[in-house]
């Protein structure tokens, strides 16, 4: 065995030493030497070392007219008559956010156009009448509501389908009218079937389920004025105040025709038996994307297992038995659709109306984005509210939202504005709701022009007189920005519409990245479902 490995070793050796050497040295005075090349940069920078003083800034290229992405650095501005393509690198300002020294930076996604989408490409001529509508019903809006007299391009496109029987998802930016696409081809619904015998319990022919109590409220303003011209009964059902609220609600005479509730007072009333839905005949889901989530798919889940919807149009022409019509609403595309659908009618009967500008950055609302950090958020707001209260006491001026990630904030941040003597209401999930209500309504009605809130005012609450939306937690996913940029530059809004947000956390700048991705490509944000 000694011996064997003493003439592997011996072999090894001799290979090695027999093998030919690799060297760097120059064989021959005709061979050329070997070429190290330093980069330009770098040899710029050494050069600057040995002088002592920097080469000055080479001059910025400014092209002239409007601006598309105003930054800080103006070589990262955009102009508006620029696109970039879908394989063209782009030069985002925030790009550098994630490093602590970005601290102070901030960009701009500037206005692109000056009224909402929903009012462009109109014509002139075009009215309620021309999509199908009946003349009492008709002459309930004008009576109602007098300031509108044209379809929005939402409307246009919901309202014939609906009137035809089918089963509808409405996608669409916030503040284009989808209350009203759907109400009225209720009210027209409802009106033309014959009243049934009484049940025992309430039995609604019309609902529409909402996430939140404040929600409620709204629609129900909304379509109260225009069942009561048309003699039909509307009715809320709100959660928050215990069985013995729910039974008063449902028990008032005459009975509701229309109901709108929420998902948690709908469910007790229909475990308890306070309520049937076998004359159901039209059900909408307002704000679907909020209601198919998971902290309402239960709840609803259960509401539509327990209606008899209508396979396709052919199932709603009997009015002795009736079926509801679906209409699910909202202004991001909700995940689970199908899957629910599924359950219980066709998917065939689903006709799905989206807008061009769904998930997209509103062209017609000035977006800005500051890095900051986080203890320097509270001086950023400070001025801000400052200035704006000033202007609230000597004039007419628009409203303030500020929106926080939760309660807690709230709730300190409104401590901080009354050290400062700045007049505020504060909205949010956790106050009982004895306080809750009338919050939303009194900052409507301009009792106070500064509220502070969760995301609980950021779903379907119309805030046509709010002016500004500032952001002091940045919102935790692209769904809840598009919601929080939808209180301003609403259809129906005099002030032109700003949004102000606080960037501070590294996970706030990969959202951020994202919006600016998608505003200098003029493409949707992405992931948030199909178009």
């Amino acid at each position: 065995m000694a011996l064997a490995r003493r003439t592997r070793l011996l072999s090894l050796v001799a290979r090695l030493l027999l093998a030919p050497r690799r060297t760097l040295t120059v064989r021959g005075p005709n061979e050329p030497l070997p070429v190290v090349r330093i980069p330009r940069a770098l040899q710029r920078r050494q050069e600057e070392r040995q002088s002592g003083q920097r080469s000055p800034p080479r001059p910025v290229l400014v092209r002239p007219g409007s601006l598309l992405i105003s930054a800080r650095r103006p070589e990262l501005n955009q102009p508006a008559r620029l696109t970039l393509g879908p394989w063209e690198l782009a030069p985002l300002a925030s790009r550098g956010w994630k490093n602590r020294r970005a601290h102070g930076d901030h960009f701009s996604i500037e206005r692109a156009q000056h009224e909402a989408p929903a009012l462009r490409n109109l014509s002139p001529k075009g009215s309620f009448t021309d999509l199908g509508l009946e003349r009492r019903v008709l002459s309930a809006l004008q009576e109602a509501a007098p300031e509108v007299v044209r379809p929005t391009t939402v409307q246009s496109s919901t309202i014939p389908p609906l009137l035809r029987g089918r089963h509808i998802l409405c996608a669409a930016e916030t503040g284009s009218g989808k209350t009203l696409g759907y109400l009225l081809p209720l009210l027209q619904r409802l009106l033309g079937q014959p009243s049934l015998d009484p049940c025992r319990i309430p039995a609604p022919r019309g609902l529409v389920l909402v996430p939140s109590r404040e929600l409620a409220e709204q629609v129900r303003a909304v379509a109260q004025p225009l069942g009561s011209s048309l003699g039909l009964q509307v009715r809320e059902l709100g959660g928050g105040h215990g069985m013995r609220r729910i039974r008063l609600q449902l028990s008032k005479h005459p009975p509701a025709d229309i109901l709108v509730a929420t998902p948690g007072a709908l469910w007790k009333a229909l475990k308890t038996q306070l309520i049937s839905l076998e004359q159901l005949s039209f059900l909408v889901l307002d704000e679907a994307d909020t209601l198919l989530d998971e902290s309402f798919l239960e709840l609803v889940d259960y509401i539509l297992e327990g209606s008899h919807i209508a396979e396709g149009p052919a199932d709603l022409k009997d009015p002795f038995n009736p079926k509801a019509q679906l209409v699910l609403v909202g202004a991001t595309f909700p995940e689970g659709v199908g899957q629910l659908l599924s359950k219980v009618a066709s998917l065939d009967s689903l006709t799905t109306v989206t807008s061009d500008k769904l998930h997209c950055i509103m062209p017609h609302v000035r977006q800005t984005f500051m890095r900051l950090k986080g203890t320097e958020k509270v001086t950023g707001l400070v001025p801000i509210l400052k200035q704006r209260d000033r202007a609230y006491r000597t004039g007419p001026a628009g409203s303030v939202l500020v929106f926080c990630n939760c309660s807690s904030t709230v709730n300190w941040l409104g401590y901080i504005l009354d050290d400062h003597k700045i007049q505020h209401l504060r909205l949010q999930g956790q106050m009982p709701a004895s306080m809750r209500a009338g919050i939303f309504q009194s900052f409507q009605k301009g009792s106070r022009d500064i509220l502070l809130c969760t995301d609980i005012a950021s779903r379907g609450l119309d805030s046509t007189q709010v002016e500004l939306v500032i952001n002091y937690d940045f919102p935790l996913t692209l769904q809840d920005y598009i919601h929080r940029a939808g209180r301003v530059g609403r259809v129906g809004s005099e002030v032109p519409g700003t949004v102000v947000s606080f960037v501070t956390h590294p996970w706030d700048v990969s959202l951020v990245q994202k919006i600016e991705l998608a505003a200098r490509r003029r493409r949707s944000l992405p992931g948030l479902g199909p178009q």
